[in-house]
């Protein structure tokens, strides 16, 4: 079986696939200084609550924007399940598309990855909304290449902007606001998160049909896209399980090169 990692600045997904299909998702807390041992003391309960073991896992790939974590999640594929991980942004993998920005080589590997799932499962040019400690708006063209995107505060990271810099404003939680215009300040704050945020996507989406000049599909995907996805029309599709599936689709490629 395949282990898939991806390592994003706030959280760690692990996911088991068997083939094509899953059989096991975990999200945890990116931490790191959590060395290959501490990730094996968390993975192997959860892979006992779903019958697995670590023998069962023979294969694994790796896609990480956090540097410092790269070596030790090595370390835990190499020790625990006796394999060499793929690792999406290492030169000697080919993904097999084109990344037509100035300098590839500082695309988030999640950000490609997400390119060849979306590109996998919906048809036409993309827009790839990614909600993560960052909300990135990814555009792929008809035929499967990376072109360039946007990049945008997260809200998570906007909400704790407010909290740490006004000193009269508390943390508030990420929801959806019942009306527009706050009566207190907690309201007032969730309003402008979330309704400021519906008007960012919009505006942003909108924009950038404006100057791809052809019909887009708009697809949401990250931790947080659950919360805003049904709320605006500007979205297409919800597909959570974005990157991992990518992450699955590039090991397989790899793999039938080799055949």
């Amino acid at each position: 079986m395949l282990l898939a990692i991806d390592a994003g600045n706030t959280n760690t997904v692990f996911a088991v696939y068997d083939g094509k299909e899953v059989r096991a998702e975990w999200r945890t807390i990116t931490d790191k200084t959590r060395t290959g041992d501490e990730y094996a003391g968390t993975l192997s309960p959860l892979l006992q609550i779903q019958g697995l073991a670590f023998s069962d896992i023979s294969e694994a790939i790796i896609a990480t924007v956090v540097p410092a974590a790269l070596f030790d999640l090595r370390q835990l594929c190499r020790k625990y399940f006796k394999c060499e991980p793929l690792v999406v942004g290492d030169p000697e993998l080919d993904l097999g598309i084109k990344v037509n920005v100035d300098r590839p080589e500082v695309v988030g590997a999640d950000r490609l990855v997400n390119t060849i799932a979306a590109h996998e499962r919906y048809q036409g040019a993309l827009i790839v909304v990614d909600f993560g400690t960052a909300t990135t708006f990814d555009i792929v063209t008809a035929n499967g290449d990376y072109e360039g995107g946007v990049i945008a505060p997260g809200v998570n990271l906007s909400a704790a902007a407010l909290h740490s810099a006004a000193a009269m404003l508390p943390r508030v939680a990420i929801s959806r606001a019942q009306s527009v215009i706050g009566k207190d300040t907690v309201p007032a704050m969730q309003s402008g998160l979330y309704w400021g945020y519906i008007s960012l996507i919009e505006g942003l989406v909108k924009r950038i049909k404006e100057e791809f000049g052809a019909p887009m599909t708009v697809v949401a995907t990250g931790g947080l896209a659950n919360v805003f996805h049904a709320q605006t029309e500007a979205i297409d599709h919800y597909d959570p399980d974005l990157t991992m599936r990518g992450l699955m689709l590039i090991h397989a490629a790899q793999k039938a090169k080799k055949a």
